[in-house]
């Protein structure tokens, strides 16, 4: 994601990307780019777009359903899954996977 850096900073809002969200959206960035790096920007945007919401609407997304007793919440973009948690004041993005897999334990 040229030029951007999300990870651990702080997003209009009270809102902010951890190291590994960031990682996983720019590895989707490319794999998009590699067919049509317009849609890739698009698609980009969008994801933060919407998870910058999150911070005056965090309970905008629903419950991870692999995980209901954790409290982790997902947002769904197109075929992408964007897992947050949400903090006092604070959302903090944990991960972006796509929406067939299941949550990835350990993460």
């Amino acid at each position: 994601m040229a030029g951007r850096s999300l990870a651990g900073v702080p997003t209009a809002g009270g809102s902010s990307w951890t190291e590994q969200a960031f990682a996983r959206l720019a590895e989707i960035e490319a794999y998009i780019a590699a067919d049509d790096p317009a849609v890739a920007q698009l698609f980009v945007a969008r994801v933060i777009s919407r998870t910058g919401l999150l911070a005056r609407t965090p309970l905008m997304g629903r419950t991870v359903p692999e995980l209901p007793e954790s409290k982790l919440r997902e947002l769904i973009e197109e075929n992408y899954r964007s897992v947050y948690r949400v903090r006092c004041k604070t959302v903090e993005i944990l991960t972006v996977f796509e929406s067939h897999r299941h949550f990835p334990r350990g993460q």
